[in-house]
């Protein structure tokens, strides 16, 4: 037995008047509203955060060097321990618990979280299978190859492409309508068709787990973080608001992509192949912006070339991101760049296999905070770099809540927080003031090319920021059968992106879902859909308070906002940020936008001139 153990037991003893006598259904001893906010604060919190440290540091060390059995190893046995400990806690302590039965309003959301379980709700042999499991899926991901175009039959472990950055730069910069297509099915043949089964062990399992914790299924247990009982009719109506102006930019997309591949490209069932966005799952299509522009004679923005010839690295990207986070009074992000003291922010030259995509840690110590990423020096890891510190910024903000607090308001806001800040950096406006924009004349075709240039990420990605979950709720639910996934899969796809597969797909061969990180690697998804609405309710308060957009007249459009060096828009921002998950999250939203409710009106607000010009343009093409 741990020492940390121990002192619960010691500290049970002391708390509980009636414990003696009942050592055999120690659950059936209930605290008091004094004893248990005594033992959370003074003895719980200490314990979780040690094992959350732990833990952490465990994951870290394997996801940057994944072929290490040794450590693959250690991240299991800890793992396990953390789930053991939490159970017993949960046994003893909070298994019984009823938030109604508190009065303070802290203690009932503790007490709500503290009662789910999760996956350590699962036996030791069968949490060891789920673990080892999922981290089978993500190192397929992680470790998969393909061979160059040029080169189909190569030596996978010489000439062999990983995804970043080799495939997903063939993706971003070819044009050949056949190589996108082999490097598109390739990459799902090495990946996702390899996971297939190992999926159907990971479904059972958390479906296991989430019964076990009083849920039908994983789907409705990840739903639960978002507290609302229409969670997925709220999705449905936000989609609603924003599919008119994803339809519009579609067909606006598809006729220009028509005029660059001709007959090869077939849309004549109003669907576009999914292989030829410059993305590996078509989810943002900014890698292509060159050849949809609607004005390519206006003034450019081309910071890739400005990085360049500035000689910019790695390490200066960040510096610049983290000014801009300080010119709004926030607490500076310098640790989690910092090298010496952990992260890794390229991709390691030693040989190592690491988990490249994009992450913030925080581990739980209120001092130890880093970015893992493969980063390149280039203007969309500069956007990504925005996008993790703003997770490391909300990390720093809510430092001194309780254990259980936190963490973000609800999944979509801990997202939300970097893409806000992105939105300001990546307006012209800004590029100019930091040098990064040189030459640039701002007139209506300009500020079309540069609305146009973030459409191409953030409302080309709605659909597919919705559709992963609603495909992965069906599974979790039996809604759809495993020898029918992959089919449901493009149902959705075409449904809702109203794009197709470049070459024919079948069950139960493929498993294109596995293609993406976060399905092999167990993590949510429709946290990015919430993230892509409500980042831009905050940015547009944060506008407001920074004196840069008045709603009521918008002499100055939403879109050339810039708040950098905003200390009131900092204020406004750090108002909500550290109230972390000690309140619904609607009431943090109203915190931070004077507004209760998730809503795609300040997102449609900001697209406004470019929804027009597109409709304009279909029209007059009869699209």
């Amino acid at each position: 037995m741990s020492t940390d153990f121990l002192n619960i037991s010691i500290f049970k003893d002391v708390v509980c008047v009636i414990f003696v006598g009942m050592l055999a259904h120690p659950s059936k001893c209930a605290m008091t509203e004094d004893e248990l906010k005594d033992f959370l604060a003074n003895v719980y919190e200490k314990m979780a955060s040690d094992m959350c440290t732990r833990l952490n540091e465990a994951e870290w060390n394997y996801d940057t060097d994944i072929n290490n059995e040794e450590k693959q190893q250690i991240l299991l046995n800890v793992t396990l321990e953390a789930a053991a400990l939490q159970k017993d806690n949960w046994q003893k302590y909070f298994k019984d618990l009823n938030p109604d039965d508190y009065q303070d309003e802290e203690i009932k959301r503790q007490v709500k979280d503290l009662r789910i379980l999760g996956n350590a709700a699962l036996d030791e042999e069968k949490l060891s299978e789920l673990t080892t499991t999922t981290n089978s899926m993500t190192n397929i991901y992680s470790t998969a190859k393909i061979c160059p175009y040029t080169n189909i039959n190569c030596d996978l472990s010489k000439d062999g492409l990983s995804l970043e950055p080799g495939i997903e730069a063939v993706l971003a910069k070819s044009s050949d309508y056949d190589e996108l297509a082999y490097v598109w099915k390739t990459w799902r043949d090495a990946s996702g068709a390899k996971m297939r089964d190992l999926y159907k062990i990971y479904v059972d399992l958390s479906n296991e787990a989430a019964v076990a914790n009083d849920f039908k299924d994983k789907g409705e247990l990840w739903r639960d973080s978002y507290e609302s009982p229409t969670f997925i009719q709220d999705m449905d109506d936000l989609w609603s608001q924003v599919e008119p102006l994803y339809a519009e930019l579609h067909k606006y997309v598809g006729n220009k992509l028509k005029e660059v591949y001709g007959d090869k490209l077939d849309n004549s069932d109003g669907l576009l192949p999914a292989h030829i966005f410059g993305n590996m799952w078509a989810q943002e299509w900014n890698n292509i912006a060159q050849l949809v522009k609607p004005f390519p004679n206006a003034s450019k923005v081309d910071v890739d070339q400005a990085l360049i010839d500035q000689k910019y690295t790695v390490l200066d990207m960040f510096k610049t991101s983290d000014n801009f986070y300080q010119s709004m009074g926030l607490v500076p992000n310098d640790i989690c760049y910092n090298t010496s003291a952990g992260a890794m922010i390229e991709k390691p030259t030693d040989g190592r296999e690491v988990l490249c995509h994009a992450s913030a840690w925080d581990f739980c110590d209120g001092q130890n905070y880093r970015i893992k990423m493969c980063t390149e020096v280039n203007y969309e890891d500069f956007v990504v770099i925005h996008h993790e510190m703003g997770h490391i910024q909300y990390y720093l903000q809510y430092a001194e809540q309780p254990y259980n607090f936190r963490d973000g308001a609800n999944p979509g806001f801990h997202e939300a927080i970097g893409d806000t800040i992105a939105l300001s950096v990546s307006t012209p406006k800004h590029l100019q003031k930091i040098n990064l924009l040189q030459d640039y004349e701002d007139n209506d075709e300009s500020s079309i090319n540069a609305l146009m240039d973030i459409a191409l990420q953030k409302v080309a990605f709605l659909p597919f920021g919705l559709l992963i979950d609603k495909w992965r709720w069906d599974v979790f639910s039996g809604a759809v059968t495993q020898d029918k996934w992959n089919s449901h899969w493009w149902e959705y796809r075409k449904q809702y992106q109203k794009l197709k597969p470049p070459v024919p797909r079948a069950d139960p061969r493929d498993f294109d879902p596995g293609a993406k990180f976060h399905v092999a690697g167990d993590s949510q998804y429709i946290a990015y859909f919430v993230a892509h609405i409500v980042q831009f309710q905050f940015y547009r308060s944060l506008c407001i308070a920074a004196g840069e957009y008045n709603p009521d007249d918008k002499e100055v459009p939403l879109h050339k906002c810039d708040f950098y060096e905003s200390t009131a828009a900092g204020e406004k921002l750090k108002d909500g940020l550290s109230l972390g998950a000690s309140k619904h999250w609607s009431d943090v939203l109203e915190v931070m936008t004077e507004e209760r409710k998730l809503d795609a009106t300040a997102l449609l607000e900001y697209f406004e001139p470019l929804y027009n010009f597109l409709k304009e343009q279909n029209q007059k093409l009869k699209l």
